[in-house]
């Protein structure tokens, strides 16, 4: 019989310990020991966990591993050693024990074998075992892949820090290339991306904060590796969230521990829902395991809190929310049990708000947030520049002429303040009355004036009465 160590004998991985990371001296990507990894592109994670060859190096406790291998099999029935191993994301050599010290203790028994390989034994759960499987199931209903200990999370979060992040002003201008927006404003928003703190977007409704959010999200580019779950004292934390991170389909130059994704770094948005409660651990009370916090989720990326002083919470309770994480880069949560975890806080965070920050935040609060955005009203230059674009993409014909009467009707008699979406809406309004009406849909006064009479809050008619 050929055993899973012998099989993978010639393929010796990363160990846990090598953490990979950047030599500026050598310029090159090493390990702590000093090898040199082949990995796919430059651009690959600075941090790679290796399968670790014993339970002891994958950071968790026996009797945990154990408890674990019992719940997935109560959920299975029947599994083979080789599909256990990679339902809890490790190697079965490294498995291989744990699985022959249950059969020992009566716990599991065999019921079939698939293949030739000591991988290939099918197994279920003994009477003993079921025994087991209940007090396991007590503890949590949690069976997804193993989680890594809460000291190796925090070290991987370090190691790939965004902090470490250098945009240049070409890649944040292809960022934005598609968008209206001044080269001043681009080189305000370039450094405080780089600076990887904080970043408090403001400004009037309706000029694209929330797209400017967005596309500094694009910027921020490259992937990491995140556990799909942390254990903490025997608790487990649920930290992958498929809304907030994307996986990554290219395969690796070498194996990694399956505990561990390689995602995209995150980005994580909250808008008005937003609650002091998601930014603490959540505890699911029929599966009994947590949830991370948003913040948690958004480490090695972008955490972007879109229309704040929406949310139903007094903007000044989240505000002192941020204070310590700001001020030294840690944040603090805290477990049912009372005991508080130390986390890394490493995020770029945005906060998008249409509401003054001089009201919103008082000077303690302001100094922590590092870079303050102003989004200006666009010029009657860009709103023209907005205007054309809208209507190349609706394929309406642009017509100068038309725009200077909407301007001088509507706009300027009224110092109507221009945003940077009223071409859209317009330009929108403008084609589905068209549509009804049956015409085409092209800028002439009629039609302009019919869209702006449905789209603003007025009852005068701007050019008297008729």
């Amino acid at each position: 019989m050929v055993s899973e160590n012998e099989k993978d004998a010639g393929a010796r991985p990363f160990r846990p310990s090598q953490v990979v990371v950047f030599d500026g001296e050598n310029g090159q990507l090493v390990t702590t020991n000093g090898v040199v990894p082949a990995l796919d592109s430059p651009a690959e994670p600075s941090f790679w966990p290796g399968p670790p060859e014993t339970i002891e190096e994958s950071g968790l406790l026996l009797p945990f591993v154990e408890d674990h291998l019992v719940r997935l099999l109560y959920f299975g029935q029947q599994m083979t050693g080789a599909q256990l191993a990679a339902a809890c994301g490790l190697p079965y050599a490294t498995m291989a024990s744990v699985l022959h010290g249950l059969s020992r203790d009566h716990l599991v028994e065999v019921v079939g074998q698939d293949s030739m390989l000591d991988s290939g034994y099918r197994y279920a759960l003994a009477p003993k075992g079921r025994v087991r499987a209940d007090e396991a199931l007590h503890r949590t209903w949690y069976h997804g892949p193993l989680p890594v200990p809460l000291n190796q999370y925090v070290a991987a979060i370090k190691a790939q820090s965004v902090a470490g992040l250098t945009i240049r002003r070409d890649a944040l201008r292809d960022a934005f290339s598609d968008l209206v927006i001044s080269e001043e404003f681009l080189d305000r928003i370039g450094p405080a991306v780089n600076a990887a703190t904080s970043i408090f977007l403001y400004g009037a409704p309706g000029n694209g904060k929330t797209v400017i959010a967005e596309r500094i999200t694009r910027v921020i580019s490259g992937t990491i590796f995140l556990p799909h779950a942390v254990e903490v004292d025997g608790s487990i934390i649920m930290l992958y969230d498929e809304l907030n991170h994307k996986l990554v389909d290219k395969p690796p130059a070498q194996r990694h521990d399956g505990r561990w994704m390689r995602v995209r770094r995150p980005v994580v948005v909250a808008g008005g829902e937003l609650t002091l409660a998601s930014l603490d651990l959540i505890w699911n009370e029929v599966g009994r395991f947590y949830e991370a916090a948003l913040q948690m989720k958004a480490n090695g990326g972008i955490f972007l809190i879109d229309d704040f002083g929406r949310q139903l919470v007094r903007p000044a309770d989240l505000l002192n929310r941020w204070i310590v994480p700001l001020e030294r880069r840690i944040d603090y949560l805290t477990l049912q049990t009372g005991k508080k975890l130390e986390l890394p806080f490493d995020q770029l965070l945005i906060i998008s708000t249409n509401l003054n920050p001089a009201e919103l935040a008082d000077e303690a609060f302001q100094r922590r947030i590092r870079f303050r955005v102003v989004v200006d009203d666009p010029d009657e230059a860009q709103f023209t520049e907005v205007f054309k674009d809208v209507c190349a993409a609706r394929k309406v014909r642009f017509d100068p002429a038309a725009l200077e009467w909407l301007l001088a009707t509507w706009w300027r008699p009224h110092n109507r303040p221009m945003r940077m979406v009223q071409p859209r809406d317009l330009v929108n309004q403008l084609v589905a009355i068209a549509q009804y009406l049956g015409r085409e849909p092209i800028m002439e006064p009629e039609l302009l004036d019919r869209a702006c009479r449905s789209y603003f809050l007025t009852v005068r008619d701007p050019v008297g009465s008729r």
